[in-house]
């Protein structure tokens, strides 16, 4: 089957809401050395597109033009340096734009084989999720089995991934959600304590457990004071997006007293070797816990690719649990 020369980009210009999300046809760029070429079967949908539509997540200046930060599907083309995939070979790929396509240029190294056992469409459910969790709970976080681990939005893309991959390695799982049903739902992935923060005090809650070792917040906000309270000694809190804000007072005193440890990170803007090395560390110690069975990307519901307005309605609506992908 010929290789289409043109593909379909979603761009919203100028910021807004979901409306000003279009569709555009635009000839493939030609491939750099490093980077394949997949025909896709599904892409991902994440917060920070959402961010980037409203004009506040401006893509780096080497990504591809176009939303999208994650697909599945086929490789149809390789560049002249790749040697770790080959046409028609199944792949999950992070990327750092142009995502929410036919067709998808993706660095190799930024690439991994679709686990087995595993439907190639939910698979772009993956690489977003998996990245950002790794990177932030297991390395910067430094998460250990027996600990106890702390995430807000615990139904979202990023809080479902995390709690499987928690308890995969070991930990004990606190998540916070919105409504009993989303609570629910945290429990059927693996947590342990599930908190509706609308009807509980997440900080009483946390210290009527113990405490916690690392929180993965994405709130920010007042949430960062109540997350340094609850936090045990040597703990650690990763910041990673902040929905209440990223401005907030706290008590230095406690982060002193309980030898605390505040980072946070972006992924899209790291280097490609970085991307390639988080790769490298995620086929080797998350692939198998997908491939046993101990993870999977949780699917709230997918979209054709041209109407990615109600895909983004949906995000934006705040219903959704796990994952919303557009199909091409």
């Amino acid at each position: 089957m010929a290789q289409s020369r043109t593909h379909r980009i979603i761009l919203a210009q100028p910021p807004g809401g979901p409306e000003v999300l279009t569709v555009e046809t635009r000839q493939i760029p030609d491939l750099q050395a490093d980077e394949i070429l997949i025909q896709s079967a599904a892409c991902g949908i994440n917060r920070p597109d959402q961010i980037e539509r409203l004009g506040f997540y401006p893509a780096p200046a080497w990504a591809q033009p176009g939303l999208g930060l994650e697909v599945s599907g086929v490789v149809v083309a390789v560049g002249a340096e790749v040697t770790t995939f080959r046409t028609g070979d199944e792949v999950c790929a992070l990327v750092s734009g142009g995502g929410y396509s036919d067709y998808v240029i993706a660095k190799a190294g930024a690439a991994l084989p679709k686990p087995a056992g595993l439907d190639l469409e939910d698979s772009a459910g993956l690489p977003e999720t998996v990245f950002t969790v790794w990177a932030n709970v297991f390395e910067s976080g430094a998460l250990a089995p027996g600990e106890t681990f702390l995430v807000h939005g615990g139904t979202s893309g990023i809080g479902t991934t995390a709690i499987q991959m928690a308890k995969a390695h070991g930990a004990r799982v606190i998540a916070t959600a919105g409504t009993k049903d989303k609570c629910s739902l945290c429990r059927e992935l693996g947590a342990d304590v599930a908190i509706n923060y609308r009807e509980q005090d997440f900080e009483t809650v946390c210290q009527d457990e113990g405490g916690v070792d690392v929180v993965l917040d994405m709130v920010g906000g007042l949430y960062v004071q109540k997350n340094i309270n609850i936090l045990k000694q040597g703990g650690r809190m990763v910041s990673i997006a902040f929905l209440q804000g990223s401005r907030c007072e706290i008590d230095l005193m406690r982060v002193m007293l309980k030898r605390l440890t505040l980072t946070g990170s972006t992924l899209r803007a790291r280097p490609d070797s970085e991307k390639a090395r988080l790769a490298e560390a995620i086929r080797a110690r998350v692939w198998p816990w997908i491939e046993a069975g101990r993870l999977k990307p949780v699917i709230d519901s997918r979209f054709a690719l041209g109407d990615v307005r109600s895909a983004h309605q949906r995000l934006d609506g705040g219903e959704h649990s796990g994952k919303i992908l557009l199909i091409p």
